[in-house]
């Protein structure tokens, strides 16, 4: 099969599971809010959900490239199908509560660590001598569209027509995302040896290899930061939209629409800004809109001003997520990829659960979700500013830069 015909299974596969994750990422903490209002629980959910990330992140990424990427995306989906599967069922005979949610989101975030750690490292071999820039900007718009455009009104109107409903959906996404992936035919093994080292050492090697280089070291702090302070806000928003807008739990999927909007256009345009304005300039410009977004929207009442500002931030961390996809698949070697993209997503997804738990924290001490998007956005206009002096050394947005260049900068 060749690469112009793989890349359609790829991205079929990854927007019925996003559209399946999205459903069940609005559906969760709504589902959480009939069980409990109190802002630490309902960060706790988010936590949970991203703590296999923190855990077994470098693991998942070390399999990976041991193991046929295809396959285990199959697998891994397959489990996640189980999961919210066995949910809905307890949903609908009013067996739910809280912890029994805490359980169901901590078995579909270990078996995501899997999935997507294999969805990113197999976009080299599917794209081969493609744009990546375009391949990576079409995978975030996938994921954009399926998990805020549709994922989140659909979410919140089938929670409000039947509360099992959207687990249901959610379920049947995760199916079809393994299904589809039958189709794609070919061998994806990150490398062809018979008897691969122990994985200890496979682990040190991924980490050796990024501690190595200064640019993608410095790329993964900021990462780092970014998905810390904005995880602050962000595993509040049911609770802003709710308490602090007033907004229904249909309406809430409705708020989440807008941000696809603008999370849809940033996937667009990142390519454009890429050969406009160079890599750093789309790095730094996006957190400075991610600030701005979340500063305004801790700041206003109006529904319609605070879904436009959800956009905004939408836009820019979609944005800096293209150039950060590209920046991985360009300079690290096919055979490293899984495991270097293991120690990047302990860092940057890792920083998750701490920032879920600090925000909930936060919300309680400052008395509302508002407050803590507008103190989420200060400290993202500083992250800017620390991503243009960490960055302003390295060429990252010359295109005619050769890899190597860019790799072998002095610290």
């Amino acid at each position: 099969m060749d690469n112009a015909r793989r890349l359609p299974w790829l991205l079929t596969s990854s927007a019925a599971s996003h559209l399946g994750d999205g459903i069940g990422k609005v559906a969760l903490p709504l589902l959480a809010t009939t069980l409990t209002h109190d802002p630490v629980l309902i960060a706790g959910l988010s936590a949970t959900q991203f703590l296999p990330w923190l855990l077994f992140a470098a693991v998942a990424g070390a399999l990976v490239d041991r193991i046929d990427r295809r396959r285990a995306m199959v697998v891994a989906n397959s489990v996640r199908a189980a999961a919210v599967g066995v949910l809905a069922v307890l949903v609908a005979t009013g067996g739910m509560t809280i912890w029994l949610v805490y359980l169901t989101a901590l078995v579909i975030g270990t078996a995501e660590t899997i999935a997507d750690s294999a969805a990113n490292a197999l976009v080299p071999a599917v794209v081969g001598d493609g744009s990546l820039d375009a391949a990576n900007s079409k995978l975030q718009a996938c994921e954009i569209v399926g998990q805020t455009f549709l994922g989140g009104p659909i979410g919140s109107l089938a929670f409000a027509l039947f509360a099992a409903f959207p687990f249901v959906l959610n379920s049947a996404g995760f199916a079809i995302a393994a299904a589809v992936l039958l189709g794609l035919t070919g061998t994806y093994r990150g490398r062809g040896e018979a008897r691969p080292a122990r994985l200890r050492t496979e682990l040190a090697d991924g980490l050796r290899w990024l501690r190595g280089h200064p640019l993608l070291l410095r790329l993964v702090v900021v990462a780092g930061l970014l998905s810390l302070v904005s995880e602050l806000a962000q595993a509040q928003l049911v609770l802003y939209a709710l308490d602090d807008l007033h907004l229904s739990d249909a309406a809430f999927g409705l708020f989440a629409f807008v941000g696809g909007i603008g999370g849809l256009a940033g996937a667009g345009v990142a390519p454009r800004l890429v050969r406009a304005a160079g890599r750093r300039a789309v790095v730094v410009g996006g957190i400075l809109g991610c600030g701005l977004g979340f500063g305004g929207m801790g700041l206003v009442r109006s529904p319609v001003t605070g879904a436009v500002l959800f956009g905004l931030f939408a836009a820019s961390v979609v944005a800096v997520n293209v150039v950060l996809a590209t920046a991985r698949h360009t300079l690290v070697p096919g055979e490293l990829l899984g495991r270097v993209l293991g120690v990047w997503r302990t860092v940057v997804w890792g920083a998750i659960p701490i920032g879920a738990l600090l925000g909930g924290v936060l919300t309680g001490a400052l008395g509302s979700a508002a407050r803590t998007f507008a103190a989420s956005g200060v400290a993202m206009l500083v992250i800017a500013a620390f991503a243009f002096g960490a960055l302003r050394r390295f060429p990252l947005g010359d295109e005619s830069d050769s890899a190597a260049a860019l790799m072998h900068q002095d610290p």
